[in-house]
């Protein structure tokens, strides 16, 4: 998976193996992406909802939403694996042309990850892909573009509500801001990033924030995870390096620094002065 908003562009098809180490972090969905989890667990939080996916469980993202993940390895110590077919804007009109699939109108705002029920077509085209597991090279990449072609006629097989979802291809609509900024503010991820999934220019999206809320982006980003932050060390008993990063902090000096600025105490001291 991406790790950061910023990352590189991801293999159409790609196996996530991890044998030492729990990893965690967050990232932002740029393409539609069909997920099996195959061992270990991954823990995917949206901002109103943790999803715990575990082995057998095949689950669907939707673009353009931000998203925290966990991948935590097996109780027995084995390696973690998952894997993610992502599905380009370029490839589904190409298939939407092909296939005589209008385009749909925008869908609605919703859950970032989708559930899917095991099906016979799923598991028949799972096995399909084992053969190919040493394949994300590029010489191999018109053959793994085939394979994620069959991925979305697969998906649309079982679950055709998914059309209007795949064949989507308008740019974020303009959203409740305040709504977005309070379940989303815990992201850690460029202002222009929250500008465009609120449907706004940087520009307007700054002059909408000040105007509701009566600071800058950037001051109020930093306050509200704060004020997370202190709800969480002192309510909830939670220690700074646990805290920092949940709340969108980058390191713990730059959390440190501005918490005891804010509140007279450095967070590892609020128990104890309380």
């Amino acid at each position: 998976m991406l790790t950061r908003s910023e990352a590189p562009a991801r293999p159409q098809i790609l196996y996530s193996c991890y044998t030492n180490y729990s990893r965690e972090g967050e990232q932002f969905v740029p393409e539609h992406v069909f997920s099996y989890q195959l061992a270990g667990t991954l823990l995917l939080d949206e901002g109103s909802q943790t999803h715990a996916l575990v082995p057998g469980t095949f689950r669907f993202l939707r673009r353009n939403h931000l998203v925290k993940f966990q991948k935590q390895l097996p109780a027995d110590g084995s390696e973690f694996r998952s894997l993610s077919v992502s599905f380009s804007q370029d490839m589904l009109r190409a298939l939407a042309q092909e296939y005589g699939y209008p385009a749909a109108a925008r869908q609605p705002p919703g859950t970032a990850v989708l559930a899917l029920p095991d099906h016979p077509l799923y598991q028949s085209y799972l096995a399909s892909l084992r053969p190919y597991e040493q394949l994300a090279l590029p010489d191999h990449a018109a053959l793994l573009a085939l394979k994620a072609r069959e991925a979305v006629l697969v998906l649309l097989q079982v679950n055709p509500e998914l059309r209007d979802v795949l064949f989507d291809f308008s740019e974020p609509g303009k959203i409740d801001l305040e709504a977005f900024m309070q379940k989303n503010f815990r992201f850690n991820v460029a202002i222009s990033r929250f500008a465009y999934l609120t449907g706004r220019s940087l520009a307007t999206f700054k002059r909408d924030f000040e105007r509701l809320f009566r600071t800058s982006p950037s001051r109020w980003l930093v306050q509200r995870r704060l004020q997370e932050a202190y709800y969480l060390l002192k309510e909830k008993s939670k220690t700074p390096s646990e805290v920092y990063l949940e709340v969108g902090f980058e390191d713990l000096s730059h959390f440190s620094f501005a918490f005891k600025k804010a509140y007279g105490v450095a967070p590892s001291k609020l128990l104890g002065a309380s």
